[in-house]
């Protein structure tokens, strides 16, 4: 994504080229507690997770969201990890586990487990329900899906947009995990990857997807739903602090996110979306967290690029993005 001011970058590891593609899939960051010292934590790349003696004694309480008892979980240092726990105390296969909300057994896309956990946040896992095989006709270019992932291998629709394409095929709902396409299994496929392959399927022909809704107890069948607006209003995490997981260097315990924060997250994730059909808080904080001391755009470029690898951000995305982050500092959200 190279922009007009930026020099020539430097040549990338073989490691650093997969950052992207293999981001919480198998990295074992370690658990820290809050440090003094920002520098080591702000960019921890390449620290050695701490002994598990010196982890934090952090155990959230957790449920099965269609119902069952309540779990105690512990010593997960990221969201793979997070879903192997919930698989053990339930005796499941991580693999049942499609994606989790805090604080709501509701498939409520404004309650995702992202990158923060608030330390006093219970958590529901939502896990495999009906296997379905649905063919849709793409006569518009735009099919009207939001699509996110869980950060552990699947994508699923986080919204639909009323009177499209996708809107008007009922059996397809929000939460459901996109495993198929057209007869190609995209397990494992990052949630932007899957953006992209269904935005260059071609118009005036049709296409098949199979998909895997969340399993429902008999009280919570309810009328579809839209996603309604995601982000909101609502806080990152209840507790009065919060566990941030992290896909590259150790999570941390931190405060509660700021104004600023909270206002310029919600924003980068709503440029995600726009830009990209894909929303995801945590991509979005790192975001925040990389361009906030940053003077100008093509700075930002440059750390976004030793952040976040290959990943290629359109230029007129990251202008808006740096745009974003200022006006947060400004208050003028």
């Amino acid at each position: 994504m190279p922009l007009g001011l930026r020099g020539k970058k430097k040549p990338k590891s073989k490691e650093n080229s997969k950052l992207v593609e293999n981001e919480e899939l198998g990295e074992r960051a370690g658990l820290a507690g809050r440090s003094t010292n920002k520098a080591a934590t702000s960019n921890g790349g390449g620290l050695p997770p701490p002994p598990v003696n010196l982890r934090p004694k952090l155990v959230f309480h957790t449920q099965l969201a269609h119902g069952s008892p309540t779990g105690r979980i512990e010593g997960f240092t990221n969201v793979k990890e997070l879903y192997g726990k919930i698989a053990d105390v339930f005796n499941l296969s991580v693999s049942e586990i499609l994606f989790c909300t805090l604080n709501t057994h509701k498939i409520d896309m404004d309650k995702l487990l992202g990158g923060q956990i608030g330390l006093e946040d219970f958590i529901f896992a939502h896990t495999k329900g009906i296997k379905k095989e649905v063919e849709v006709f793409k006569s518009e270019d735009a099919l009207g899906l939001t699509i996110t992932d869980n950060g552990a291998g699947y994508a699923f629709i986080k919204r639909i947009k009323e009177e499209s394409v996708v809107d008007k095929v009922k059996v397809i709902g929000v939460g459901d995990h996109i495993e198929c396409i057209n007869g190609k299994n995209i397990v494992g496929t990052r949630h932007y990857e899957v953006a992209k392959m269904l935005k260059e399927l071609q118009k005036g022909k049709a296409f098949t997807l199979k998909l895997v809704e969340p399993t429902k107890a008999f009280e919570m069948i309810e009328p579809r739903s839209k996603g309604g607006k995601t982000g909101g209003d609502a806080k990152i995490g209840t507790g009065r602090g919060t566990l941030r997981l992290r896909s590259k260097g150790p999570a941390t315990v931190e405060d509660e996110p700021t104004e600023f924060e909270e206002k310029a997250v919600k924003k980068v994730d709503d440029l995600l979306e726009s830009y990209m059909g894909i929303r995801d808080t945590e991509l979005a904080a790192t975001m925040v967290e990389v361009g906030k001391d940053k003077k100008n755009p093509d700075e930002f470029a440059m750390a976004l690029d030793e952040a976040l690898g290959d990943f290629a951000f359109p230029d007129e995305f990251v202008f808006d993005v740096w745009g974003a982050i200022g006006d947060a500092k400004e208050g003028r959200f």
